[in-house]
């Protein structure tokens, strides 16, 4: 049986150099409470975009910044 912390996310808004605006993406939040902080987020965010990105063959492209999510 999973605990429910091991499961909790943070939400965060991500922007791209290009742009565009993703809203409520969502990370671990051992990953983002942990000691890598918004540092580590944004290296998960980026792995997700690759995995999007291998299963669809578009690229996201380069984050410009991420901010947590306000809601």
């Amino acid at each position: 049986m999973k605990r429910r912390a091991d499961s909790a996310t943070v939400l965060f808004d991500v922007t791209y150099v290009d742009g565009t605006l993703t809203s409520r993406r969502k990370v671990l939040k051992s990953i983002a409470d942990g000691e890598g902080g918004d540092a580590a987020s944004k290296a998960a965010i980026e792995a997700q975009d690759r995995e999007i990105a291998s299963a669809s063959g578009r690229n996201r492209g380069e984050i410009r910044s991420i901010v947590r999510s306000s809601t």
